[in-house]
């Protein structure tokens, strides 16, 4: 089966109900237009940045710097996840275990998916990487299936401690701080709080249609058929991303053992 993602797309061009357009004005009307919503869109900026520094004055939880985690080399502790950097931000991706690659998460592989260039966060003392909340061995199947390279960990064996009152099983972004040989939590938030990785929401939120999902506030007439279910990040019954490595001729199977 190939990636249906364009066929909505061509749908849409061919049917008698097309979605509706925007006011066709002068480029002077645009322009005014376009400035007005400059001064909320600067406003947005601004409290974004207000909120960041807010942010940077929270206080810090300490965590077991021991905490068990499994890498390719076996164990290691959360410390050593750090790689030696002062900061880590770690995302906490949800996992079917013993599920195929079609049944795996399809939030978390578009957000991981887009987390393409580390250098800049190294540049700040900064180390990123993956905690899955599954076995370690299928997930990495899984990460190389989807040819990805960032720093790849089972957090399985001391989640009920590393996500304490929250939900495991749930998609968490969480910053950690290192002092030393101790270990701080800084910073967590998730659902909607993990967009922080996805540029292809932020770009399609600058598009004249938007996300095209029910939630929007949107004119009448735009479209909206991407229903918030799971199945708006997927296509022919996976999640969208894989199609390309299916056909790269990349295997899917996470059966395999150490």
């Amino acid at each position: 089966m190939k990636d249906e993602s364009t066929n909505l797309v061509g749908q849409a061009a061919g049917a008698t109900n097309a979605p509706s357009l925007p006011a066709a004005v002068d480029r002077a009307t645009f322009q005014a237009e376009l400035d007005r919503l400059r001064v909320r869109e600067k406003a947005h900026t601004r409290e974004g940045d207000a909120i960041a520094a807010a942010r940077r004055r929270l206080p810090m939880v300490e965590v077991a710097a021991d905490l068990t985690l499994t890498g390719p080399h076996g164990p290691l502790t959360l410390l050593e996840a750090f790689e030696g950097r002062r900061q880590l931000i770690a995302y906490y991706f949800m996992w079917n275990p013993g599920r195929p690659a079609p049944e795996q998460c399809e939030g978390c592989t578009g957000y991981t998916t887009q987390v393409a260039e580390l250098s800049y966060l190294h540049s700040r003392d900064i180390t990123y990487a993956v905690f899955c909340q599954g076995p370690y061995y299928e997930g990495v199947r899984y990460r190389d299936f989807m040819g990805w390279d960032m720093p790849w960990y089972s957090a399985h064996a001391s989640l009920d401690t590393l996500l304490v009152g929250r939900h495991i099983g749930m998609m968490h972004l969480v910053c950690y701080l290192r002092d030393g040989d101790r270990v701080f939590e800084t910073y967590w938030t998730t659902r909607r709080g993990v967009e922080a990785m996805d540029y292809s929401y932020a770009l399609m939120d600058l598009t004249v249609y938007g996300r095209q999902e029910p939630w929007e506030d949107s004119p009448p007439g735009w479209p909206q058929q991407w229903q918030v279910d799971g199945s708006n990040l997927r296509t022919g019954g996976r999640p969208i991303a894989q199609w390309s490595r299916l056909e790269a001729g990349r295997s899917d199977d996470l059966s395999a053992g150490p």
